[in-house]
């Protein structure tokens, strides 16, 4: 399975997340990340998730706490499968900035665009917001993005 990154940053009751504009995801609000790619320098699925925040949207995590691992199936496109490695952030360099990939926004934690993101946020990331980490956690998406099947086991 593809392994790839997704960073929760949030500060004072609010989540950043970013609109995806080209690309896997596209028109959808979610967290920075992307792809280990050893070609840009990434040693750990960390490194991917620092550099592809910093290029996504400006800044750079520098304090970031492991959250657990989402594994996605898609049975009508298996070159989509990933197991996702979630990072919750608090602290960062830099500025906020849109770039090519994604437009970033702050969203209160209470009010988030669940109708505008992928189908499985609804699931976890209110629990993950509540300082919940997740032990093991897959989904299983329809052809149409909804999530068929899940299962998630929480700490």
């Amino acid at each position: 399975m593809r392994k790839a990154s997704l960073c929760v940053i949030v500060r004072q009751g609010k989540i950043l997340l970013a609109m995806k504009k080209r690309g896997f995801g596209a028109d959808k609000w979610n967290g920075p990340g992307g792809k280990l790619d050893y070609k840009k320098g990434d040693k750990t699925i960390l490194d991917a998730a620092v550099r592809e925040t910093k290029e996504e949207i400006g800044i750079k995590p520098t304090n970031v706490q492991e959250l657990g691992v989402l594994s996605f199936y898609f049975p009508h496109n298996k070159e989509w499968d990933q197991d996702v490695y979630l990072y919750m952030v608090k602290e960062w360099e830099g500025e906020l900035r849109e770039s090519k990939e994604m437009l970033p926004k702050w969203f209160d934690i209470k009010d988030l665009p669940f109708e505008n993101m992928w189908d499985d946020d609804k699931y976890w990331l209110p629990e993950v917001l509540k300082g919940k980490k997740i032990k093991k956690a897959s989904f299983v998406f329809e052809e149409n993005g909804r999530v068929r099947e899940h299962k998630i086991d929480f700490i």
